[in-house]
């Protein structure tokens, strides 16, 4: 194991991971009997073009970059985790078209379980179209989703995987409650971005609530969650009674574990696109729970992988490397 990392501020020790992961053994495609990791929720295909500047209504801009690929907040998760070698499943609907087919495969080549994800005839697929722009990091996200029933889980199925840990980012509120249900001794995080009646209910049930500040601000009605972090934390820490986080993007993240209120820094970086920095903070807060790091120590692994990632263009492709950043992590 590793040794436990001092507080906030202070010299941190060289972490070594237990790596619980399969990531030397060969892709499979075929069901896996059990994974440590299911995720539920969104899945989208992702066009991001990175721009000079955002472009003005009735104008045409130019862009010297497309970058395409699978996206959303459970799928990103998913992808990140099964990619950093960690065995993991999704459940999430797809449509029977050309992007949902593109996500399938995707998530496949990665080494994603996807005997949980639903194919539905005739339904569009979830797609965003990105604009990013490097001057200062910022992305406008245009999504189009169609409105479309809850995900059913396959009861057989679902037993047959026996996941250690729970990833919701609200979306399927049906699916993710069965999956408590049918998993009560899993630990459970949630992915709130915004408020839905899918974060609303699942705040109250997880054991670990990770928040944007937007989905901050929309439960408790703090106006400035960074100036009033800290009377916002125990609002939101007892939603759930355990744990509560927020991420508040170059300001870093604030949280409570019901015994101690602190902040943690961003990394210090310059952001040219923030595309899925918050979907890749959770992959890798989750990766860093399923290889039993400390709380300390899971915060300050996501907070790296998100600080890498929004160095480079893109959503799921600026997923950092696991090594990139075990090798911040090992920094003094």
């Amino acid at each position: 194991m590793f040794r436990a990392v001092q507080r906030h501020g202070r010299r941190h020790d060289r972490l070594e991971l237990p790596f619980r992961t399969n990531a030397g053994a060969k892709r499979m495609n075929t069901p896996t009997p059990s994974v440590s990791v299911l995720c539920i929720g969104h899945a989208a295909y992702d066009l991001c073009m990175r721009v000079a500047a955002y472009p003005a209504e009735n104008s045409k801009t130019e862009t010297d970059l497309l970058l395409e690929s699978g996206g959303g907040p459970a799928a990103n998760a998913a992808w990140l985790l099964a990619h950093w070698g960690v065995p993991t499943a999704l459940a999430a609907v797809v449509g029977d078209d050309e992007y949902g087919g593109r996500i399938l495969r995707e998530l496949q080549q990665a080494g994603v379980e996807c005997s949980l994800m639903e194919t539905r005839p005739g339904h569009l697929t979830p797609v965003s179209f990105i604009i990013a722009n490097p001057a200062n990091g910022s992305r406008t996200i245009i999504n189009r989703r169609a409105p479309a029933q809850g995900l059913k889980l396959p009861g057989g199925r679902l037993a047959q995987l026996r996941p250690r840990l729970l990833l919701f980012d609200g979306h399927e509120l049906a699916a993710s409650l069965a999956a408590l249900e049918a998993f009560p001794s899993a630990i459970t995080v949630l992915d709130a971005g915004a408020l839905r009646e899918g974060t609303e209910v699942l705040s109250r049930r997880v054991h670990y609530l990770v928040c944007s500040e937007r989905f901050a601000a929309q439960l408790t009605g703090k106006n400035d969650v960074d100036a009033d972090w800290q009377s916002c934390l125990r609002l939101l820490q007892a939603r759930n009674g355990k744990v509560a986080v927020v991420t508040l993007g170059e300001k870093g993240l604030v949280f409570s574990d019901g015994r101690q209120q602190g902040r943690l820094p961003a990394l210090p970086v310059k952001a040219v696109d923030t595309t899925a920095a918050g979907d890749i903070f959770h992959g890798a807060f989750a990766f860093a729970l399923a290889q039993e790091l400390d709380f300390a120590q899971a915060l300050r692994l996501a907070t790296v992988a998100a600080g890498l990632s929004v160095q480079r263009p893109g959503g799921r492709p600026s997923t950092p490397e696991l090594a990139a950043v075990m090798k911040v992590m090992s920094r003094p």
